[in-house]
């Protein structure tokens, strides 16, 4: 199976100006739910930008969300609260994995997961750039699975999120059309195999 393309697995109405950890920390406070479109690029080693992906994400905290790729192919990734489903339309595949403490130290964590980020991260001020206020996420945990992120805030809602893995590849998300705690569909964060489907893991 194709891996993930990523694996993200990251408000009140502050202004633009305000520090980025202030910005998260209100974020945290009082956005239970929400849902974006998002474009993904990713940047190799050498600087070379490589495959472009684009989809849909929704989360409900902590713990739940629903990450989904429309282009250049079809795949979701839905964490239900206990487990964790990815699943591959084209080559009809499920791989599915418990949760555990999987969202602890991941980019998903910045915004699906609780408001104990200090635990699972060193936050600093990022300054800003491009109207935007930046914070500087490094895991605590040597088995993260990547080496730092940095997400962009403006206006209370994440703007970029930008990953460098441990191999020095850079994934780049831009987010659109952000909402916060919108109602959302009761099957959101729930994944059945389709009939059919080679499933995989537990």
């Amino acid at each position: 199976m194709r891996g993930p393309l990523i694996f993200v697995v990251c408000c009140s109405s502050g202004v633009a100006s305000a520090a980025a950890l202030d910005q998260l920390h209100q974020f945290l406070d009082v956005t239970k739910t929400a849902r974006a479109n998002f474009s993904q690029k990713v940047i190799n080693k050498s600087g070379k930008a490589g495959q472009l992906a684009s989809g849909s994400m929704a989360f409900a905290r902590p713990g739940k969300f629903r990450w989904e790729y429309q282009k250049p192919y079809s795949q979701l990734i839905v964490g239900d609260g206990s487990k964790l489903w990815t699943y591959d339309k084209e080559l009809n595949q499920v791989v599915v994995k418990p949760m555990g403490s999987a969202l602890g130290a991941t980019p998903a964590a910045l915004l699906a997961g609780g408001n104990d980020m200090e635990k699972n991260f060193s936050l600093t001020e990022g300054g800003a750039e491009d109207g935007m206020e930046w914070l500087n996420a490094e895991p605590k945990s040597k088995d993260a699975g990547f080496e730092r992120m940095r997400i962009a805030f403006k206006g209370g809602v994440p703007q970029v999120m930008e990953v460098r893995d441990n191999f020095g590849q850079t994934t780049l998300l831009l987010f659109a059309g952000f909402e916060r705690n919108p109602s959302l569909p009761s099957d959101s964060f729930r994944f059945s195999p389709p009939k059919g489907a080679d499933v995989v893991g537990e």
